[in-house]
C-alpha cells in the first residue's frame, strides 16, 4: 500500500538545508525524484516559462536526482501520470510532488493531492481520478506567503513607484468561490501582502481578489478616501488572461499603475522550488 505523507511545515525556505547537507543519492536504497505540477496553458510561452524554471531549480539539485514537469490539463503528453510514469520509468520509489500553484486555497491542490492518494477524500467534488501511482508520494506546499516571493513580488512592480510616502501596494489574487477555499486564500495572500509591505517602503499593502471580486472597492478605498496612489500586482505564476485581461476589465475606468508583470521569469522562483525540495529530502525517511 503506497504510503501517504505530508510536508506541511511553513516557513520552509528559510529553513531548507544547503545543497551540501543533503543526503548523497548513491547512499540510499530508495531513489527520490521530483514531480512539479503545475496548471498548464495553451500557450507555449507559459509552459516555456515553467520549464525553465525548474530547469534552473534542478540545476540547483543533486545531478543524480530526476526532476520532472507536468501539467493538470490541457499539455497534451505531459499530464501527471505521464510525469510519473516518466519517474517510476527511472526507478524513483520516493516522489517528492511541488505543486507549483501560487495558493492553498487553489481547490486544484485538493483534487491533486486526493488523485495522489496523499488524502482520502477531495474536499471539493472532482473529475480527477486517482492516479497509478507506486511510489511513495512526500506531497510539498505551494508559493502562499514564502519571503523570497515577497521579494519577487516588490522586485517586478517597484519600478512603478515614484513616490513611496504617496503609494499602496496592491496584490491581486484569483480568489474562490469555495468559504473553506477562500480563507486559505486570505490567509496567504493578507500575509504575503504584509510580507511585501515591509520590504516595499510604501504607506501601505493590501490585497483583493477576483473571485468574490473585490478589486474596484479595494483601489476605490486607497485612492478615493485616502488620496493614494496605487500600484497593482497580480499574483499568477505567469501571464494570461487573467494579468492581460481579466484585471485590466476590473480596474477600467479607475486611476492605479500596472504593469501586469506575473511571478514568472524570475529566478527567485527557481530558488524556492530547489530549497523548498531540498528541505522535503533532508526530513525524508527512506
Amino acid at each position: 500500500m503506497q504510503e501517504k505523507i505530508r510536508t506541511a511545515d511553513k516557513g520552509r525556505a528559510a529553513k531548507a538545508r544547503p545543497l551540501q547537507e543533503s543526503p548523497p543519492l548513491d547512499s540510499l536504497a530508495a531513489k527520490p525524484g521530483v514531480l512539479v505540477i503545475s496548471h498548464g496553458s495553451p500557450d507555449a510561452h507559459w509552459i516555456a516559462l515553467v520549464d525553465e524554471a525548474v530547469a534552473e531549480a534542478a540545476a540547483c539539485l543533486p545531478a543524480d536526482l530526476p526532476v520532472v514537469s507536468a501539467f493538470l490539463e490541457i499539455v497534451e503528453g505531459r499530464l501527471i501520470q505521464d510525469g510519473i510514469n516518466e519517474l517510476e520509468a527511472q526507478g524513483v520509489t520516493d516522489m517528492i510532488v511541488i505543486p507549483l500553484f501560487v495558493s492553498s486555497g487553489s481547490t486544484h491542490i485538493d483534487e491533486i493531492a486526493y488523485a495522489l492518494g496523499v488524502k482520502d477524500t477531495p474536499e471539493k467534488e472532482t473529475d480527477l481520478e486517482r492516479f497509478r501511482v507506486s511510489a511513495r508520494v512526500f506531497f510539498g506546499d505551494p508559493i502562499d506567503d514564502d519571503p523570497l516571493v515577497a521579494e519577487m513580488v516588490w522586485d517586478k512592480v517597484k519600478g512603478l513607484s515614484a513616490r513611496p510616502d504617496r503609494e499602496v501596494l496592491l496584490l491581486v489574487g484569483h480568489g474562490s468561490i469555495h468559504e473553506a477555499f477562500l480563507k486559505r486564500w486570505e490567509r496567504g495572500i493578507s500575509s504575503l501582502a504584509a510580507r511585501v509591505g515591509q520590504i516595499s517602503g510604501l504607506v501601505a499593502a493590501d490585497y483583493a481578489l477576483l473571485n468574490p471580486d473585490s478589486v474596484r472597492r479595494k483601489v476605490g478605498y486607497w485612492t478615493e478616501k485616502h488620496g493614494y496612489d496605487v500600484i497593482v500586482a497580480p499574483l499568477f505564476l505567469s501571464a494570461g488572461y487573467f494579468t492581460k485581461t481579466m484585471i485590466p476589465s476590473r480596474l477600467n475606468g479607475l486611476s492605479y499603475r500596472y504593469s501586469g508583470d506575473a511571478l514568472l521569469p524570475h529566478p527567485l522562483l527557481s530558488r524556492w522550488m530547489s530549497q523548498h525540495i531540498l528541505h522535503i529530502m533532508g526530513s525524508l525517511t527512506i
